[in-house]
């Protein structure tokens, strides 16, 4: 019961975020938050950070990420080890709320831009947080029994 409220929380605050994202700042508008920050609406027809934007349909790029999502499930169902699960969970949480939003819309909305002064990171979402998270963690925990070995 625990992670189902999780994973309605996240996927759910994802999605919020860009429906308000969507309704309330207009396409390619700024909104500066700090001198390194600020709030943008962009349509990412791509994947990570745009690549292949325009060059694969939107369909295809759904079906792998289900597809994907799919083989993320069947390593946590398989995994025993908690802070790999949990790690997986958050990856599996932010693939879904972007598959979400790419039905939806055919593209996904990414708001969170960082810059300084003209060098700049790509805009993302809280979907991309999660899946960055979730993959530190499997990480940081291949580390720690590659160091106890």
């Amino acid at each position: 019961m625990q992670k189902i409220l999780i994973f309605l929380a996240l996927v759910l605050s994802d999605i919020l975020s860009k429906y308000f994202v969507f309704y309330y700042i207009d396409l390619y508008q700024f909104i500066k938050i700090t001198y390194f920050f600020d709030i943008t609406h962009i349509h990412n027809f791509g994947v990570s950070f745009g690549l292949f934007s325009g060059t694969i349909p939107s369909l295809v790029l759904i079906l792998i990420g289900l597809l994907v999502t799919a083989f993320v499930m069947y390593l946590y169902i398989n995994s025993n080890d908690t802070l790999e699960r949990w790690g997986l969970f958050i990856i599996i949480c932010g693939a879904i709320a972007n598959i979400v939003d790419r039905s939806i819309n055919g593209y996904v909305i990414d708001f969170l831009y960082f810059h300084i002064n003209q060098f700049y990171w790509p805009a993302f979402n809280f979907a991309d947080i999660y899946i960055s998270l979730g993959i530190i963690m499997i990480i940081v925990n291949m580390v720690k029994k590659i160091n106890k070995s």
